[in-house]
């Protein structure tokens, strides 16, 4: 297949916030030949606020408006709140769509575990999703999972991603259920089920009571995506994408720095 490079759609990427980055970078690595679209809920974050009816039409809503300017070959969806609550409404809604989702890496944490003995760090939303509960019925009924659900670590995620101060102490008390000890067996693999919190492995890596793996599932959302958008011969990397958009209107200067680090407009 060859196109022109201006004939490319480009990927959208979204987020509550600015934690989609993680996936928008192992994606453009992949898809080299595409332009990107970055969208940030920033005026709805955090979500795990959000009353889930209230949220799923939000949802929804953006998208309609989302999909008609911007015409987006898939659509990332690099949230794992978002996704969880209302991926199934999304592909209802946009059948045309392709949407390409972020759940809880339950799975491949059940097949690398050897304690047997894991832990999703997520928002409370993801927590208490059917949909988190079903992928643990589905590939980890032998191990032992605890789920944690975080009220204040993607606020805090958003805080030092934009170069703030964050004290130990605060990160600490947000991760250290996730650690379990059982008839000599300790947690060994943490899954960060919020795409905010591979931001802060370093600060998670050296706080931690152990060494324990933290999976963080960018790498594999952005293969994924990767084989459900079209490879084209020859192209050159489009100079009309790649840009960011805030949906408050009014993103931060450490913000919008973040995302010219990203090579996004802002």
């Amino acid at each position: 297949m060859t196109a022109a490079a201006n004939e490319l759609k480009p990927v959208l990427v979204f987020d509550s916030g600015i934690g989609g980055l993680t996936v928008l970078r192992e994606a453009r690595v992949l898809m080299p030949e595409r332009g990107f679209i970055y969208i940030a809920d920033d005026a709805g974050f955090p979500y795990g606020s959000w009353e889930e009816p209230a949220l799923r039409e939000r949802i929804v809503d953006l998208f309609a408006k989302l999909l008609g300017q911007y015409d987006p070959e898939v659509c990332i969806i690099a949230c794992n709140t978002a996704f969880t609550l209302a991926g199934a409404d999304l592909r209802a809604a946009f059948p045309q769509m392709t949407f390409i989702g972020t759940v809880p890496a339950i799975k491949p944490a059940a097949e690398r575990t050897r304690s047997g003995l894991v832990s999703v760090l997520a928002t409370p939303g993801t927590v208490k999703r059917a949909y988190t509960r079903d992928l643990i019925q589905s590939f980890a009924t032998q191990c032992h999972v605890r789920l944690v659900g975080s009220q204040d670590l993607a606020r805090l995620a958003e805080a030092y991603i934009r170069g703030d101060v964050v004290s130990d102490e605060a990160v600490m008390a947000e991760i250290e259920q996730c650690f379990v000890e059982m008839d000599g067996r300790k947690t060994d693999i943490v899954v960060l089920a919020c795409t905010h919190y591979p931001f802060m492995a370093n600060i998670f890596r050296r706080l931690a009571p152990w060494p324990v793996d933290w999976l963080d599932p960018a790498e594999a959302i952005a293969r994924r995506a990767r084989s459900l958008v079209p490879q084209v011969a020859d192209a050159v990397h489009p100079d009309n994408f790649d840009f960011a958009v805030f949906t408050s209107g009014a993103p931060d200067f450490p913000t919008r720095r973040l995302m010219q680090g990203f090579g996004l407009k802002a």
